[in-house]
């Protein structure tokens, strides 16, 4: 027997009674056969507070496994975070007697979950998790549970909105962002069209293959609120899975049909006669198509378009010379003398997963990297807690809701910027503990190594640049013998290798550029004209901005999913910001057809309130008050790239659109869809 929580049917030996929504087929369980030893052993592997409020569901036990006694008190979030909650040791005992024993008896009674729970019931379980948090946190809470029902679902349908109107929408990119955009605009009865460079669904998760490749936030909080994965294999899932995810979400909800791939769009430009879009698209043989819709929707990342140093004979290098995102399979490390340059985030995963293959192994560091004490970062998740994943029902969801709520303020109280704080290397007090509690774990791991430790100690404050994940794999493999950590500048590339600003010249066989990306060109190198021929980048100019970073002035019905100001680099997920901008997207288009225009075109009295709202919390931030570069900031120096806020702001700002900040254009009668 199998058991499909949540849905009106089960299935039996295979055979399904029923339909299934595709979102509730990833809540699949397996009734608890397994004996009370082993259950025992389980519990004691997994996360606690989770489990409690699982089993509360299926059970109904609530006041057995709610109980004030077990309610983990949260500690705010450190340089790592407390275990279980912040459980004491008692109470991690108790907790997991009454976990055992709401396991067997619900093993014995037959593995029957009870029916899913009022709301009231729903919002004390989360009030167990969370440390009562408000009744203003309740929508982002049952949008991230998604029971009983997926809230982020539109409201409305195009047939009841516009009858008889076809509005046609085209997706650029088939990564998370536009997978989820294709998922709520077709939920909205919209007709959509997906257009993806690559061959395969995933974006990033697709095209980055580099050694060591995964995840830096913890696996369950960085999936849909609407396809939540109960049976992960690693606590910071490796390329694989994330990959295996993504096309797995693409078939179960039917959206590789929609997708056409080898496309690249080259050109938009609005129409303002037609009031639709005009996409320019080419196939990689070369062939150019037009199409015509009614909207836009660009996901196409982020973190995507790689950028090199510009080092002079960077073109001369006569051995293999391939960036992390574009990594060359064919050529085998091993035995070779490679250099890495970069310290990043790509380079901070590829250092040590090739570092035994290769003859030598030189790392090139302009800044070193500040690492958060991660133990479990390459570790599978235990044999017991997948058993409970596999077996409890919602156990995987309230994981998820778990890790979600963790990290939703996550670590932002440390990347504060105190204009009073003057003590050297941070930005206030949080930032000044946060940093001496890195700074110890880093000279545990390198006490014998005061020349290593001297090199990999960052000279500016914490969360100014992105903050690595360390289980000590980074330290191990640059005290190897064979491996070198060079501080010096680059100041020219040869034929034979990399020569440095001591006139030292490193012979090398392979160049890796771990350098990161081009974040601040938003949508390029795609041409996008708006009203008038307005082009968007000469707009721009190298200073990208948009409202609520999903809508610019002067280009109608184009909507930017990750979009200026919307990466999460200290908390959250980029997932949940995506689902957000989706959503609102989803929301615009609906308020617009419901007024019966055609088109909205952002005021700019609107995007100027919100980019100086923006700048000011960016100000606030380690990296905004701190003049030393990051991807974080475009060529002016302003954090064009992330957010200084919390998740439910971004959250509560994407529920609902306000038309007064739109002009809108035009007239829709029914069958005014753009042919194709």
């Amino acid at each position: 027997m199998t058991i499909i929580t949540g849905a009106d049917e089960t299935t039996s030996a295979g055979v399904t009674h029923g339909p299934v929504d595709a979102a509730r087929t990833y809540d699949k369980v397996l009734p608890i056969d397994a004996d009370t030893v082993f259950l025992e052993r389980a519990v004691n592997e997994t996360e606690l507070p989770p489990l409690l409020a699982a089993l509360a569901l299926v059970t109904g036990e609530y006041d057995q496994l709610l109980a004030d006694d077990l309610r983990p008190p949260l500690p705010p979030m450190d340089a790592v975070i407390a275990p279980q909650g912040g459980m004491t040791q008692e109470t991690q005992a108790r907790a997991r007697e009454v976990a055992l024993d709401a396991l067997v008896r619900f093993r014995d009674s037959g593995s029957r979950p009870a029916p899913l729970p009022d709301e009231d019931a729903l919002h004390r379980i989360m009030a167990f998790l969370t440390r009562q948090a408000g009744p203003d946190c309740l929508p982002l809470l049952r949008h991230e549970l998604g029971l009983p029902k997926d809230t982020g679902a539109p409201t409305w349908s195009l047939q009841e909105t516009a009858p008889g109107t076809d509005f046609t929408v085209a997706v650029i990119g088939a990564g998370i962002s536009g997978m989820a955009a294709a998922h709520r605009l077709r939920q909205a009865g919209l007709s959509v069209v997906i257009f993806e460079k690559n061959t395969e669904v995933g974006g990033v998760w697709w095209e980055n293959v580099y050694p060591g490749c995964r995840l830096d936030t913890p696996n369950f909080a960085y999936s849909y609120s609407f396809a939540q994965k109960q049976d992960w294999n690693w606590q910071f899932s490796a390329r694989d899975d994330i990959s295996g995810y993504l096309i797995d979400a693409a078939t179960r909800f039917d959206l590789r049909r929609l997708v056409r791939f080898e496309t690249e769009v080259v050109q938009a430009v609005f129409d303002d006669t037609q009031l639709c879009w005009s996409l320019t698209t080419q196939t990689r043989d070369g062939h150019r198509t037009t199409h015509r819709f009614d909207a836009v929707v660009t996901a196409v990342g982020q973190l995507n378009r790689p950028n090199f140093p510009d080092v002079p004979g960077r073109d001369d290098f006569q051995g293999a010379a391939f960036h992390s995102a574009q990594w060359n399979s064919s050529i085998n490390l091993t035995g070779k003398r490679v250099a890495v340059i970069g310290t990043g985030a790509s380079a901070y995963q590829i250092v040590p997963a090739i570092a035994d293959d290769v003859a030598s192994l030189t790392v090139f560091q302009r800044h070193a990297p500040w690492m958060l004490p991660t133990p479990t970062y390459h570790d599978r998740i235990s044999e017991g807690m997948t058993y409970l994943l596999r077996h409890v029902p919602y156990y995987g969801r309230w994981l998820r809701f778990w890790q979600f709520w963790l990290a939703s303020e996550g670590r932002l109280p440390f990347v504060e910027a105190d204009p009073d704080w003057t003590e050297p290397g941070s930005t206030s007090a949080g930032n000044a503990h946060l940093r001496k509690q890195l700074l110890e774990r880093l000279e545990e791991q390198l006490a014998d190594r005061p020349d290593l430790l001297k090199k990999m100690t960052p000279n500016y404050p914490p969360g100014l640049k992105r903050m690595t994940r360390d289980n000590g794999v980074w330290a191990n493999a640059l005290r190897k013998p064979h491996v070198d950590l060079v501080t010096d500048g680059i100041t020219q590339i040869t034929p034979t290798g990399i020569r440095t600003a001591d006139g030292a010249h490193h012979d090398l066989d392979v160049i890796i550029y771990a350098t990161g990306f081009q974040a601040s060109d938003y949508l390029a190198p795609m041409t996008v004209k708006g009203r008038a021929g307005l082009d968007l980048h000469e707009h721009w100019d190298g200073d990208a901005r948009a409202y609520k970073g999903v809508t610019v002035p002067g280009f109608p019905n184009l909507f930017m999913i990750m979009g200026p100001n919307t990466g999460v680099v200290v908390n959250g997920s980029a997932v949940f910001m995506a689902e957000c901008a989706v959503e609102y997207t989803v929301a615009t288009i609906g308020s617009l057809l419901r007024t019966g225009h055609r088109a909205l075109d952002c005021h700019p009295d609107a995007l100027d309130r919100f980019c100086t709202w923006v700048d000011a919390g960016n100000l606030r931030r380690t990296w905004g008050s701190s003049p030393i570069d990051s991807w974080y900031k475009n060529k002016f120096g302003r954090a064009s790239q992330v957010w200084p806020y919390s998740l439910r702001e971004y959250f509560e700002l994407s529920r609902r659109p306000d038309l007064n900040d739109y002009e809108l254009l035009g007239t829709l009668t029914p069958t005014t869809g753009q042919p194709r």
